[in-house]
């Protein structure tokens, strides 16, 4: 591959010279969505898929082999990568509880291992993908929140996630094209070869809790407020990135642009498990309960509305949310009654 000052163009819909996409965290929740989404819809494009499989089990998706590599690793990590002109770093240490109970594993692949990605773009003047998230903004100061928000990260996870933002922001300078995503809660699954692909997250876990005929648990007040996300939508928002960022390599551009993924519905969590409750009733006519408990997060937001500002995200990637909150939860409850 040619170096940073030798770089071929790139195109798109240049069927000779084709676009090569490395994704990390390929066998996760978002990473195995957008491999899957890469090949139906840009199928000229040549796709490396990593991981070191701590989370995500996927070993194959579609046409696609999901390589072994644990990105800590930077020697084996480079030479999966070679070649790449684009790189999308979803790989990471990814929950505050599993950020808190293993700091230093949550240090090494969020920062150290992110470092050797990041060392690699600046080298070979790859363009780079990056999902940060809301818990880097910690508790938010203003509304609705950009992807220019003041950082003051109030976990680990968000620390280590910070540390990467700035990393990046200095090392792409006059290197490199980079896309830093704030994206927000995620939720909803999607579908790999038949298997379904999810992950325990609040709206996700609401809906196992209703299906078991279980009591769902709203940490207190309740009142808190997050804006949700569907996992296929931030796929696609990541797929809009790398089309830009071909145009950015195509024009020598370096540097980093912020971008917030994120939808206009921010209920609260008592909100939610009320919806997921009288769904349950109505579609499997069962009771469910929801009941207020003792919130053991003592550094929790608890801000009663949470709406992220996504026109910048619109206006240059061309994204727009598609699924809904209420649909989506319907879904899963009527797909598994």
């Amino acid at each position: 591959m040619a170096t940073d000052n030798e770089r071929a163009p790139l195109a798109a819909d240049d069927e000779s010279r084709p676009i090569r996409i490395a994704v990390t965290g390929a066998a996760g929740y978002i990473g195995s969505r957008v491999v899957s989404l890469l090949q139906s819809e840009r199928p000229s494009w040549s796709v490396t898929a990593i991981d070191n499989f701590y989370r995500g089990s996927l070993r194959q998706i579609g046409d696609v082999a999901v390589e072994h590599v644990d990105i800590r690793n930077r020697d084996r990590l480079w030479e999966a990568l070679e070649g790449a002109d684009i790189v999308m770093h979803l790989a990471a240490i990814s929950g505050v509880e599993d950020c808190e109970s293993k700091p230093d594993l949550a240090y090494e692949s969020n920062v150290t291992g992110t470092g050797h990605v990041v060392r690699f773009c600046r080298d070979r003047g790859a363009a780079l993908i990056f999902p940060a998230s809301m818990a880097v903004v910690g508790d938010p100061q203003e509304f609705p929140i950009t992807a220019d928000h003041p950082r003051e990260p109030l976990n680990w996870y968000g620390r280590t996630k910070l540390a990467s933002e700035r990393l990046i922001d200095s090392l792409a300078d006059d290197a490199f094209p980079a896309h830093l995503f704030l994206k927000s809660n995620l939720y909803g699954d999607h579908t790999i070869d038949g298997e379904v692909v999810t992950k325990g997250t609040v709206i996700n876990f609401f809906v196992e809790r209703a299906l078991a005929a279980e009591p769902l648990s709203v940490y207190e007040p309740g009142t808190q407020s997050r804006n949700f996300v569907h996992v296929k939508d931030v796929a696609r928002a990541y797929l809009h990135s790398a089309d830009v960022l071909v145009d950015r390599l195509d024009d020598g551009e370096t540097g980093v642009e912020a971008f917030t993924i994120a939808s206009n519905e921010d209920p609260s969590v008592e909100r939610l498990a009320e919806f997921v409750s009288d769904c349950a009733a109505d579609v499997l006519g069962v009771d469910v309960p929801t009941e207020v408990v003792e919130n053991p997060r003592g550094d929790e937001t608890l801000v009663d509305a949470f709406p992220i500002e996504t026109a910048r995200t619109h206006d240059v990637l061309g994204w727009d949310p598609t699924h809904t909150v209420e649909d989506t939860i319907r879904r899963l409850i009527e797909r598994n009654a």
